[in-house]
């Protein structure tokens, strides 16, 4: 059983849900949807979930930010184009670092409480617990979910990404700065 909920709109998960709904839950989606209080999907800010947007906030000035800037400087200097190679590349050299960052800021306590505790213990700040039980096999019905994408999000540049790393006695990187060469080096090695 994976637990299911969360404060973020997910559109395509969420249409599916509730296009589901009556089966999963036992309901008529319009039913769920009156319960949730809305008909459909819900875009902006809640009020009612100030403690988390305040999270997202300190996370994207705290956080977001630098990566922004960061890759926005490789492209004004001309090192990162959009195409489809230099993405593949960008995502190649930094996802790894990026998602340490992230792990890092998970159990980082901010003003209202840290985020894993907010999820998993919404009582503690006055709110309660929105998610439901679902079967594996149900996620495994939105295509989606069950697609295998390479960590750069193609698989031919993924193999000729890892064996230039091989070939080159190159290593995974481990910040910010040694993915930056990283990315320089093997943007030189593709000729890209």
């Amino acid at each position: 059983m994976t637990k299911v909920g969360t404060n973020i709109s997910f559109e395509r998960e969420r249409k599916f849900l509730d296009g589901n709904w009556e089966r999963l839950i036992g309901m008529p989606s319009n039913v769920g949807c009156a319960v949730r209080g809305t008909y459909g999907n819900g875009y902006g800010s809640s009020m009612t979930n100030q403690r988390i947007e305040s999270w997202w906030s300190i996370l994207r000035k705290g956080r977001s930010q630098f990566w922004m800037e960061l890759f926005a400087d490789l492209r004004d200097a001309g090192y990162f184009n959009r195409s489809h190679e230099h993405q593949c590349l960008l995502r190649f050299c930094f996802v790894d670092v990026i998602q340490k960052d992230l792990d890092e800021c998970v159990t980082a306590s901010y003003p209202g409480g840290v985020p894993n505790e907010l999820y998993y213990l919404p009582h503690r700040f006055g709110s309660r617990d929105c998610g439901f039980e679902i079967e594996q096999a149900e996620l495994d019905a939105v295509p989606e979910t069950s697609l295998s994408i390479a960590p750069c999000g193609d698989q031919n540049m993924q193999d000729y990404l890892d064996f230039a790393m091989e070939r080159n006695d190159l290593q995974k990187p481990e910040n910010w700065e040694t993915a930056s060469e990283l990315y320089m080096k093997l943007k030189e090695y593709a000729q890209l």
